[in-house]
């Protein structure tokens, strides 16, 4: 056998099979040629070269070494041809064999790997990379078992790291009113305001007095963190509208990780304003700093890896069902610059649906589908159901809801329109009522301004059968306040 940079490491461990060993001693990032699938794939086509980089060892050393080995198992002479040492870069169709190559360099990045070795690898063996191999392999990652968390870590990493290939891809273009075109819009206004933001960190820093400056900006720096929070109605349109969909195509990875990095920055936020209207405006100012950052790192994320995926996954049928949601929910500074697509049909509502029963038959008396909506329109709480599959069915359609939420949601499984922080709190409340333990479970909070009372009912049919999860939620200041009585009328 002739051995050289070219030799598939495949075609050696077929002929072989005592060497696949030897290559896990060497490194254990070889380890992934035990795996049956990676010497399915990345096996087939992967090159002496390129296994040379990934384990980070020299290629003439690594082809003496083999050679060697085979001549003392099998007293056989290999011969090791010479070659330019120039590595190859893995065909773009081989998207499998990619994923894993894509994989073992994130995987080393987690293990501490220097930042700049391991982009050296990259561009040596991938060199240009799309927005959709991105979206995979962190989806692979978290379903591999690496934790959300620490996948969201690697998240600005692994982006420095592909990052001169992300940016050879042209940015998305959009018609006016596409809802793409609408993120990038409100992108460019969150651009100004942490251009903003930026021009008071930087000159306080600057200043011989940062206290005094720090007070003198107080109220502006205030302001401008106000205004940028706002950017939380830009994140619930990806959340209910644009996540859900990517869901129905198994892409869960980027919308996972993204949405933790969504809570960051509101939580970020949120403390900024506190310590703002505490007076620790020092303290504000790295707080601030941060989310700005999470933030700006976020555009990055969207326009050169989720826009460009989501463009290439979803059919305009898909971006109209993006579109119908989006008024319900509201846009951040700016709203769709066009009518997209002209002529569209409104979102369906009002009326009778076609081919409905003129009357509902209820435990106690009937009702047409309008009286029932009507009804349900006019209860003094928000409602939503899970079924038993816990698919999200329904939620009262208010044009002001506590909680937002679009149709984006229905048909989702509700544990994706939680974030992953609240998802065991979700789950175990599903579970036990399932299972018959619980029946209801109930939560209060202080938000927007309120007193928030959140109940949950296990739903069951007369035979007991577990039937879904109905939600309450009620705004509940004023009734608290309620006092003694009060029996007659008093509209005056």
């Amino acid at each position: 056998m002739e051995l050289g940079p070219k030799t598939r490491i495949d075609d050696l461990l077929t002929r072989y099979p005592f060497m696949l060993e030897f290559f896990v001693d060497r490194s254990p990032k070889f380890k992934l040629l035990q795996n049956r699938f990676s010497r399915r794939t990345l096996g087939r086509i992967a090159t002496m070269n390129q296994v040379a980089s990934i384990g980070g060892l020299d290629l003439g050393e690594l082809l003496d070494d083999i050679a060697r080995e085979i001549r003392e198992q099998t007293g056989e002479e290999v011969a090791v041809a010479g070659g330019n040492g120039e590595v190859e870069a893995l065909a773009p169709q081989e998207r499998e064999a990619r994923q894993e190559v894509l994989k073992s360099i994130i995987k080393d990045l987690h293990d501490g790997e220097d930042m700049a070795v391991v982009k050296q690898r990259f561009l040596e063996l991938i060199r240009d990379i799309d927005a959709s191999e991105i979206a995979a392999m962190e989806q692979a990652l978290i379903e591999e078992g690496m934790p959300e968390a620490e996948v969201k870590r690697l998240c600005d990493v692994h982006v420095e790291v592909f990052k001169e290939s992300l940016e050879e891809q042209p940015p998305p273009e959009t018609p006016p009113g596409h809802p793409v075109n609408t993120f990038m819009l409100e992108n460019r206004a969150t651009e100004e305001i942490t251009r903003e933001i930026r021009g008071i960190i930087d000159e306080a820093r600057a200043a011989t007095d940062r206290d005094g400056y720090l007070a003198g900006r107080r109220d502006d720096l205030a302001r401008l963190v106000e205004k940028l929070a706002e950017i939380d109605l830009h994140y619930l349109r990806k959340e209910n509208q644009l996540f859900p969909i990517l869901e129905g195509y198994h892409v869960e990875g980027p919308s996972q990780v993204m949405w933790a990095l969504h809570d960051d920055a509101r939580n970020a936020l949120r403390t900024a304003r506190e310590e703002l209207s505490e007076g620790r405006v020092a303290d504000a100012v790295n707080t601030v700093d941060y989310a700005v950052q999470t933030i700006v790192d976020m555009i990055y994320k969207e326009e050169h890896i989720l826009y460009p995926m989501a463009l290439e996954t979803l059919t305009e049928e898909d971006w109209l069902k993006v579109r119908r949601g989006e008024e319900e929910i509201g846009y951040s500074w700016v709203g769709p610059s066009g009518d997209w697509p002209a002529g569209a049909e409104a979102a369906p509502g009002g009326g009778e649906a076609a081919g409905a029963p003129e009357e509902l038959s209820l435990t106690v008396g009937h009702l047409t589908p309008v009286q029932m909506d009507l009804i349900l329109l006019h209860l003094p709480i928000e409602l939503s159901f899970v079924d038993e599959n816990d698919e999200v069915c329904y939620y009262t359609g208010l044009e002001h809801k506590i909680f937002p939420r679009s149709p984006g949601v229905i048909g989702r499984r509700v544990q994706n329109c939680h974030p992953r922080s609240s998802l065991d709190k979700v789950q175990r409340i599903l579970d036990q009522f399932r299972s018959g333990e619980k029946d209801e479970a109930e939560f209060w909070i202080e938000a927007k301004g309120g007193f928030i009372h959140i109940r949950y009912f296990a739903v069951r049919d007369a035979e007991g059968n577990y039937r879904g999860t109905l939600e309450t939620v009620q705004e509940v200041s004023r009734i608290r306040k309620l006092s003694g009585q009060q029996r007659l009328l008093d509209w005056d």
